[in-house]
């Protein structure tokens, strides 16, 4: 499978993806499942993600 957002910054997949205001919404709820679904859908793995909730303060 092709990874279309290789070479992209968390911020630049989610812009792209058109999902960067409703991740914003969901890490103002701290809604952690939606985050995750999120940076899943723009083909960010486990090991990318669990420092990005810590960033976040979600965890």
């Amino acid at each position: 499978m092709e990874n279309k957002y290789l070479g992209m910054t968390v911020n630049e997949r989610l812009y792209v993806s058109g999902q960067i205001e409703e991740f914003d919404k969901a890490v103002k709820e701290k809604d952690i499942d939606k985050v995750i679904s999120i940076l899943k859908s723009v083909e960010l793995n486990e090991d990318s993600i669990h420092p990005i909730l810590e960033s976040l303060n979600l965890i």
